[in-house]
């Protein structure tokens, strides 16, 4: 199929970019990667008066860091991100996590910013900066403007940038020194989006879990922080018991969709199914950067 008809623009400035939207209001949407944007365009299932192409911005590409957040801009392809020095040595889980977007050719063009403010509560991205307590950075015509990303989804494909913000940058803090991470989820094959996802950092102290993180995706409207499951692990001794007590945790929190791919029961078994083996690998590496530094 074919997109309807359309007005494009490729500004070369942030500033245009805005100008644009400003104009346009939501007749207009923004093509970054177009990984998402198209597909939906050419199967009418969004149908934009007018594509803003912000590609020609190249000052919306990079990654930097300091030791206590890696910044990202938005137009920096996945590819990029899960294969950068910089990325896996301050936050491996979102290098992980990224690996496991589409195929390597999606990963080649797909944005990290796009990704974000697609808002899809089963892309991996969403979550990872759930779990992390990450923020955005939006450019509009009133300014600049930092979302965490507990204010920034709102729900399926939804978030609280206004019409003429352009989402420039984010930002992810660091994985601590000595904490384990991992990103786990099930798809029917691979490439595809996951039926259940989790994303975990444990941050040990005296043999105890002093701090847990932990994300889930494909589980809602949003992605979702398991704040209960979290409760249960901190201050507690890692063992296969206490997994399971989490998951059962995560299990009766969850509500998720049923659809097509998979009822809803199967998706909240999963979702304990795979928060497990991610506590388990989390667990095993904070152990490892342990006994490195021991």
């Amino acid at each position: 199929m074919k997109p309807a008809p359309f007005e494009y623009f490729a500004p070369e400035s942030l500033e245009h970019a805005v100008d644009l939207l400003h104009a346009h209001g939501d007749g207009a949407k923004l093509l970054a990667g177009g990984q998402s944007l198209v597909p939906l365009m050419n199967m009418r299932l969004a149908r934009p008066a007018v594509v803003v192409d912000i590609n020609r911005i190249p000052a919306l590409a990079y990654i930097a860091a300091d030791t206590e957040t890696i910044r990202i801009g938005a137009l920096t392809r996945q590819r990029a991100a899960e294969t950068s020095e910089l990325v896996a040595a301050r936050c491996p889980l979102l290098r992980d996590a990224l690996r496991l977007v589409g195929h390597v050719q999606i990963r080649n063009r797909g944005t990290v910013g796009g990704s974000v403010a697609h808002a899809d509560p089963a892309a991996e991205l969403t979550a990872v900066l759930a779990l992390l307590d990450g923020r955005v950075v939006a450019q509009g015509r009133r300014g600049t403007r930092v979302i965490p990303a507990a204010d920034l989804f709102v729900t399926y494909l939804t978030t609280s940038l206004e019409a003429d913000e352009v989402l420039t940058e984010v930002q992810l803090p660091a994985v601590p020194t000595g904490a384990g991470w991992s990103w786990m989820e099930v798809a029917r094959r691979y490439g595809d989006f996951a039926l259940a996802g989790a994303g975990v950092v444990l941050t040990m102290a005296a043999g105890a879990i002093a701090e847990a993180r932990i994300g889930l995706t494909g589980l809602g409207p949003v992605p979702v922080r398991a704040r209960a499951a979290e409760r249960v692990l901190a201050g507690r001794t890692p063992s296969e018991a206490l997994w399971a007590e989490a998951a059962a945790a995560v299990r009766d929190t969850v509500e998720p969709d049923g659809d097509i791919h998979a009822t809803a029961e199967y998706r909240r078994h999963v979702a304990g199914v795979v928060v497990q083996r991610a506590l388990r690998e989390a667990r095993g590496r904070a152990a490892d950067a342990a006994g490195s530094h021991g």
